[in-house]
């Protein structure tokens, strides 16, 4: 079997997100085919690998699709490769999983046996950025308030969740975004006033939820290890399951400081690629789960490695989702092939009608847990409506 040509897709803009799903289909020459998705589309970026796949690909065309190592050793032993990047490893990610959908379909198997089987039934998942609503329309306009804060939570509980996960410092409570906007002080101190804020949307989404819901937090790398720490003292008391992003994740010393100096967990990866960005952070210990994303880690080759690392650590694993029916369909099947699987994330993202109607297959979880598809490969494709929509 050899490859013959590789589809480059952009789909249409997800306006209410920021994201352009960028996709490749890879096809041979018996007719099997499969997709991959670069897992860079907030704020577009997305747009880069599309030229970056075009390149790619034509070093691809000839050969054997089940060579799944090979072809990741050539593609990422590139020149700019080697120093990855999320964007050029996000090509190079859409590519590796598209051969292992056609892998799996090849020796018609869900991907998860190609991986060595399941070691479990079915996935825990967790509600994931509530600070935006959960199945809200319009990320960019969520109020901040405490009122939508508690209907969010509420919410996720409703639908079986017993693990949320909340971004508390994004928007202050009259809704002014904090997060992201350069003239904010974050990066070295959060004033008394907004922390006693940002403190009580943590107190209010433990109320809303409960003692025996697990609450994660998520900094989204706004803030440095000298305000993540400050944040962190603040809201140990509210039984936090971990630390999301506290920090930049170029800066293991700043991890190192944080995990000395908190008692709440901490974790990041989906800013870091390959096994080589994630080992700093484990070498030093300060990291108890990593959130690679196969869309920009290196796909599902270097992501199983990258596990396989954590796991020598004793570090769990949670994949980053946020794209596409495509996207999550290749981390179930890698999470439940993983001995050190902790939680999956289920983004808001993901429960909207416009990103569900994307994919040929509409997988959800059924009372907070996941099932691995049993379709050979990764067991979805993009739907026709996906397709035939264009780009904007």
């Amino acid at each position: 079997m050899k490859i013959v040509s590789i589809d480059v897709i952009k789909c249409r803009r997800l306006t209410f997100s920021a994201q352009t799903p960028v996709l490749c289909r890879i096809n041979t020459d018996e007719g099997i085919y499969g997709y991959g998705e670069a897992g860079v589309s907030i704020m577009d970026f997305s747009v880069a690998s599309y030229e970056l796949l075009k390149l790619f690909g034509k070093m691809i065309i000839g050969m054997d699709p089940l060579e799944t190592d090979v072809i990741y050793e050539k593609l990422s032993s590139t020149f700019w490769a080697q120093g990855n990047g999320g964007v050029i490893m996000s090509a190079i990610s859409a590519i590796d999983t598209a051969l292992w959908d056609i892998k799996g379909k090849y020796f018609k198997v869900p991907c998860y046996v190609l991986l060595g089987g399941k070691h479990r039934d079915r996935l825990r998942c967790y509600a994931s950025q509530l600070q935006s609503g959960w199945k809200f329309h319009d990320f960019m306009t969520a109020p901040g308030d405490l009122g939508f804060l508690r209907e969010a939570c509420q919410a996720a509980i409703d639908d079986g969740y017993d693990a949320i996960k909340i971004d508390f410092i994004n928007k202050r409570l009259d809704g002014t975004p904090t997060s992201r906007s350069g003239g904010d002080p974050m990066k070295n101190y959060i004033p008394k006033q907004w922390m006693k804020e940002y403190v009580q949307r943590v107190e209010t989404a433990r109320e809303a939820v409960g003692p025996d819901v697990d609450i994660i937090m998520e900094n989204h790398c706004i803030t440095n290890a000298t305000t993540a720490l400050q944040f962190a003292r603040e809201t140990e008391q509210y039984d936090i399951m971990f630390l999301e992003e506290p920090a930049n994740p170029m800066s293991p010393l700043e991890y190192k400081r944080l995990s000395e100096g908190t008692r709440i967990p901490l974790a990041t990866g989906e800013r870091s690629y390959t096994r080589w960005g994630f080992l700093p952070l484990m070498e030093n210990g300060s990291l108890s789960v990593i959130q690679p994303d196969l869309g920009n880690c290196g796909g599902i080759t270097e992501g199983r490695k990258i596990c396989d690392l954590a796991n020598t650590f004793g570090v769990t694993v949670q994949t980053h989702t946020c794209n596409t029916p495509i996207s999550i369909a290749a981390s179930l099947h890698l999470e439940i092939a993983i001995p050190n699987f902790i939680i999956h994330e289920h983004h808001t993202v993901n429960t909207i009608e416009e990103v569900r109607e994307m994919g040929l297959y509409d997988y959800q979880p059924v009372d907070g847990y996941y099932t691995v598809p049993e379709i050979p490969g990764i067991g979805n494709e993009l739907s026709e409506k996906a397709l035939r929509e264009p780009a904007r």
